[in-house]
């Protein structure tokens, strides 16, 4: 993949030779369309372009000029969704990626190239980066760390605050931190971290020490999500410090899985000694990628959804997602036996606990759930909240109301299962009292600490569920 550019300063917009109604005017090339258009019309648009690009048998140069043409599109349309800085027919900075995995590779090693540059030209030593995080980051930053040899600072969570605090991460920040990276869309459960406030403290601290840290964004999540249900939030390059921002077309683009997005606010962001420049496929090429070999389908399906949808069915994607998961939240809510631990802005996603604990845990209903073939993860937090314990719905474009008011009938009927299991176990073993084992009739057989009986409960209560399932078909 390469670098996006664009084929003439002058061609600002891409026409189409047929006559419809929804190809005669000018198909924007910069940015998103504001309209959507029907799928036949965007299929035409995209099939009448890619015929130039020639028969791929007799294409001995293994080189698609208008395939790398439609990425540039995307990357400029991405670019100035995101309110980069430029002008009318400015060329957007950015590249197609494999997923945001790749996306944040490249990224980071930007901003670790740019600091160790600087480093070295004010005679400083440039051999201990860090970079600062919340703990409830994606694994890929922790794979980036530990691969680019960056030290990774976290900012440990705390109960009821499950996100990085920007002031706990400014504090952390010190002349060997290459970039703060901020999460639009936390994996853990949906929230926008507020980049806003990091911007405003690391501004404030850059002033007093005379540093320069700037900021990544991964929004693989949330960057197809905010510009379209909350415009008026700034987290993108509307702040300064925000340098580069990553995001997944897989997730929330509404593309098949393979393809992510970084784009950099400006060409002094990315730089150039880490760009290849090759000709040996027919015409120069700008390269900056870990994967230089890749399909080109997500691309083209991501330059399809982008003129398909436009602004206007992007927007009306995410607001019926938004109350898709508001439906599943007021549906957990009213059985009371919740406590939602996702925000109302940021992803559209629930993720809630269970209030009581005492008889079954967040595990069991989601090993429960599969029975009525809902796959629905249990997971712990990370330091310092790894004591709670969390169930996640990610709400998807397909998933609709009456798969949200059904879900909430299926989590009643589990609960009210484990209930009953609960009771007739309890019927049927041994009584604990004062940490004393006792019989049915009542005969003290021997003391036991409080740990002690708590295992035994809970083996056998597991052990019960267990062989309960055995002996009950899938409903």
């Amino acid at each position: 993949m390469v670098l996006s550019k664009t084929a003439s300063d002058t061609d600002v917009s891409v026409h189409c030779t047929f006559a419809s109604r929804y190809v005669r005017t000018p198909l924007p090339r910069f940015k998103i369309p504001d309209e959507s258009i029907p799928k036949e019309a965007a299929y035409q648009i995209i099939n009448d372009e890619l015929m130039l690009d020639g028969n791929p048998r007799l294409n001995l140069a293994s080189f698609y000029p208008v395939t790398t043409e439609l990425q540039n599109r995307c990357v400029n349309m991405i670019a100035h969704l995101f309110n980069a800085p430029l002008g009318e027919s400015e060329t957007a900075v950015g590249v197609g990626t494999v997923g945001s995995s790749e996306a944040i590779m490249l990224a980071g090693l930007a901003f670790k190239r740019k600091w160790q540059n600087k480093r070295k030209a004010e005679g400083k030593p440039c051999d201990n980066p860090n970079i600062v995080t919340g703990a409830n980051v994606q694994v890929c930053w922790e794979k980036f760390a530990r691969y680019f040899e960056v030290e990774l600072k976290e900012v440990k969570l705390r109960d009821g605050y499950y996100v990085m605090d920007p002031e706990k991460a400014v504090e952390m920040v010190d002349e060997n931190t290459i970039c703060v990276a901020a999460i639009l869309g936390s994996t853990l459960n949906g929230e926008f971290e507020d980049v806003k406030l990091l911007n405003d403290l690391l501004t404030e601290k850059n002033k007093e020490t005379g540093w320069d840290t700037p900021i990544h964004v991964d929004a693989a999540s949330g960057g197809f999500i905010a510009p379209f249900i909350y415009p008026e939030l700034e987290w993108d390059f509307r702040l300064p410090l925000v340098k580069s921002i990553n995001v997944s077309g897989h997730k929330y683009g509404l593309v098949y899985a393979g393809i992510g997005w970084v784009i950099w606010r400006s060409k002094e962001d990315l730089p150039e000694d880490l760009i290849f420049h090759i000709n040996y496929l027919g015409a120069d090429q700008p390269t900056f990628t870990l994967n230089f070999s890749k399909g080109s389908s997500q691309v083209i399906a991501q330059y399809y959804q982008l003129i398909r949808l436009g602004y206007e069915g992007y927007r009306n994607v995410m607001e019926n997602c938004r109350d898709n998961m508001t439906v599943l939240k007021d549906g957990l809510e009213s059985t009371g036996r919740f406590n939602i631990v996702s925000k109302d802005t940021g992803v559209p996603l629930v993720a809630f606990s269970l209030k009581d604990h005492s008889h079954f845990d967040e595990f069991q209903v989601s090993d429960m759930l599969r029975r009525f073939g809902w796959i629905v993860p249990a997971y712990t937090m990370p330091p310092d909240a790894q004591h709670i314990t969390v169930l996640r719905v990610v709400i998807r474009e397909d998933f609709s109301r009456t798969l949200a008011e059904r879900l909430v009938i299926d989590i009643q009927k589990v609960l009210h299962e484990l209930d009953v299991l609960h009771a007739r176990f309890n019927a049927a073993a041994k009584i604990t009292v004062a940490g004393e084992l006792v019989t049915k009739n009542g005969t003290v057989v021997a003391k036991k600490s409080e740990l002690e009986t708590q295992r035994e409960i809970t083996t056998a209560w597991k052990k019960f569920v267990t062989e309960r399932k055995k002996t009950n078909g899938v409903c």
